[in-house]
């Protein structure tokens, strides 16, 4: 008979698959390692497996221990398998930017999951590099995996993906792409390909707002590159020990637009239902597809699966409010499309001033029209009110109608953008469509910037 002992078995010896309309503009043969056959669905149950079992080997990692890291949700998940087969507690420490899908995956697992705010500094006591060591020394019997700096995390790689890249391709790879977050599969596949053939082109896909791409080209790490970003599991504000720039031979930084919209076309062309930082690898190779001949045989590997982000990339509204969604944008309705069933926020003449500031509060607005029993009459603007109570402190509890504005334009629903864009200003922060049947809805300089491609 043939089969597994336990899941962990099950790790490894993933497909490679030859990619052909969404990189038809690629003019070589190019073939993904796709890591979502994994058990864990992700890259990341190869090093997760590797690094526990070296810390129980050294005597890190005891009977019965905790383990603790931080993680972007994929560590977490192949951590968590093992740790139920080995019968260990796990705690994951993840960013808020992560999906929901990845938290209640973990969760499901039976992981204890501890959110950290994303927009804060490494060394800031938030941040989750910070509460993993914390929790890490707080817990009794517990190892703290450390994968951005622990050495078991590339050793796998070496050990397992880059042979099974020679092998898969018979030798004949020439250049492997990857997105670069922890660094340990980037390094450990590129030092084993390098070893058999030291003029394979390794290159790492970076994102906007992460240091590796400077700090590869300049050796200076720049914090002024770090800000906050949406593309998850590539890019980092630190430098990981597992991070080899020797063994990289180049980065490309890819926009939180193009990994989102290449995550879906991967999904649309190929049928192959894989997460954001594969979206990422694909629009990083396509903006590096001079660096291949026709001849060449390019592996891109895909970290993780696509099920981990259907509350994200793959969710229309999600996509539409950050600008992301790939549609025309010509009138009125087109703008407000994602949000178009939505009641407008409106206040009456005869209403407090207090009120209006409740509800720009309540629906996290910075403007609401007026109306009366004729129509709309005027309009209330955050700024202008925060100046009027700033002044005075009494006109909480005065009438609206003692310091609206003047009211908004109104437009049709197929007004063009061109007229919209006119006629918000310095002195009118609004426009109010008529959708017809006595609706209406209201479209502001955020919404004229949103739909901006």
């Amino acid at each position: 008979m043939n089969y597994a002992k336990n899941i962990l078995e099950t790790i490894g010896n993933t497909p490679l698959v030859q990619l052909n309309k969404v990189t038809a503009e690629v003019d070589a043969l190019v073939l993904a390692k796709v890591e979502t056959f994994n058990p864990g669905n992700s890259v990341k149950d190869r090093m997760a497996v590797k690094m526990i079992e070296d810390a129980v080997a050294d005597g890190r990692l005891k009977p019965g221990g905790t383990i603790i890291e931080g993680t972007s949700g994929n560590t977490g998940m192949g951590l968590a398998l093992a740790a139920i087969v080995h019968g260990y507690k796990l705690i994951c420490v993840i960013s808020d930017k992560q999906s929901k899908e990845k938290m209640d995956i973990l969760r499901a697992v039976g992981a204890k999951v501890v959110v950290c705010p994303t927009d804060v500094d490494p060394t800031d006591p938030r941040s989750y590099y910070s509460v993993s060591k914390r929790l890490a020394t707080e817990t009794p019997n517990s190892w703290y995996v450390n994968q951005y700096d622990n050495p078991s995390n590339a050793i796998a790689h070496y050990e397992q993906t880059g042979p099974e890249i020679w092998e898969q391709t018979e030798g004949k790879i020439t250049h492997f792409v990857v997105g670069v977050g922890t660094g340990g599969t980037i390094s450990g596949v590129a030092k084993y390909l390098k070893e058999k053939n030291p003029n394979i082109k390794i290159w790492g896909i970076d994102t906007y707002g992460s240091v590796f791409k400077k700090y590869h080209e300049t050796g200076i790490f720049d914090e002024n590159e770090i800000y906050s970003y949406i593309t998850e599991g590539i890019g980092e504000d630190i430098l990981p020990k597992n991070v080899d720039f020797s063994l990289i031979d180049g980065f490309t930084k890819v926009t939180d637009k193009d990994a989102a919209v290449y995550t879906r076309k991967i999904a649309l062309e190929e049928g192959i239902f894989v997460g954001n930082s594969a979206g990422a690898a694909i629009k990083g190779l396509i903006q590096l597809k001079d660096e291949f001949k026709p001849e060449d045989v390019v592996v891109v590997l895909f970290h993780d699966s696509g099920s981990r982000y259907v509350g994200k990339m793959f969710n229309d509204d999600w996509m539409r409010e950050r600008g992301f969604l790939e549609e025309e944008i010509t009138k009125a309705e087109d703008v407000i499309k994602g949000h178009i069933n939505k009641p407008l926020v409106i206040v009456r003449t005869e209403e407090l001033v207090s009120h209006a500031i409740e509800r720009l509060k309540k629906y996290n607005i910075s403007q609401i029209p007026v109306i009366d029993t004729t129509g709309f009459v005027g309009s209330i603007d955050e700024s202008d009110l925060f100046r009027s109570y700033v002044e005075n402190k009494d006109i909480a509890d005065k009438p609206i109608k003692d310091i609206m504005g003047k009211p908004y334009p109104i437009v049709d629903r197929n007004a063009p953008i061109e007229e919209i864009s006119k006629l918000i200003n310095k002195d009118n922060q609004a426009v109010i469509v008529d959708l017809g049947e006595g609706k209406h809805h209201i479209i502001t300089k955020h919404d004229i910037i949103s739909s901006i491609k």
